[in-house]
């Protein structure tokens, strides 16, 4: 685990957990971000989840729990045991196939390839350090958990090539700041590229200042090693 990705983890204490739905989730995703989680995050996630899926940076388990006719198949994956405990507890025990501590700069346990039909990153790539090249090294171990015909999709808050307005400009340099985000050079063009050299298919919108993204049709894995940050 490096440090700078522990910086971003931290801040899911129990009590920051309890007010993430009203903070993030409806506050900021609303007024800072423009992208409203009940008319643009939650319906694309209930769209593409599968029947063995994978959620990797669970903040709450909000998305889980309010797609109650998705998977009963879920593995929960998480650098932070805080946030791991409160998506299993929301979600309920009979949908949670496992919950696994693990930083995704490193690569998935072998267990974990190829078994997912379906993996959600959603609001974990903007709270990760380093620029969006450096970020290709995880998109690369994620994408070795899908099945040939498994879907990866997610949202992430740009920081680049997009117009914040002066609410999402303060939390922007504040969470930059203090490292909770590390997304002030991520834009939508590198975020395509990121997935396009992973997948054969890829489809980047912009709400606000998130990009919502779906990537299908992974390209063999020694095509996407070799397109990846080294290991």
């Amino acid at each position: 685990m490096s440090a700078d990705s522990a910086k971003s983890a931290v801040v899911y204490t129990p009590l920051t957990l309890k007010l993430y739905d009203w903070w993030v989730l409806s506050i900021s995703n609303r007024y800072a971000w423009r992208c409203p989680t009940d008319t643009v995050l939650l319906p694309h996630f209930q769209r593409h989840m599968g029947i063995r899926h994978l959620d990797i940076g669970v903040g709450t388990g909000y998305y889980l729990a309010n797609t109650p006719q998705g998977s009963r198949q879920i593995t929960l994956l998480d650098l932070n045991d805080n946030s791991l405990h409160a998506a299993s507890a929301r979600v309920g025990a009979q949908r949670i196939t496992e919950r696994l501590r693990h930083d995704i700069f490193q690569p998935l346990p072998e267990r974990l390839h190829g078994r997912f039909d379906s993996l959600s990153l959603f609001y974990l790539l903007h709270c990760l350090p380093g620029s969006m090249a450096e970020k290709q090294r995880v998109i690369h171990h994620a994408a070795s958990a899908l099945t040939p015909d498994g879907v990866l999709f997610g949202a992430t808050i740009l920081g680049h090539g997009v117009e914040h307005n002066a609410f999402g400009r303060k939390l922007m340099a504040v969470y930059n700041k203090k490292s909770i985000f590390g997304n002030q050079a991520d834009s939508r063009q590198q975020l395509h590229d990121a997935l396009a050299r992973q997948f054969m298919q890829v489809e980047v919108q912009l709400h606000g200042t998130v990009a919502v993204f779906t990537a299908r049709q992974k390209k063999p894995s020694d095509d996407g090693l070799a397109n990846a940050i080294t290991d």
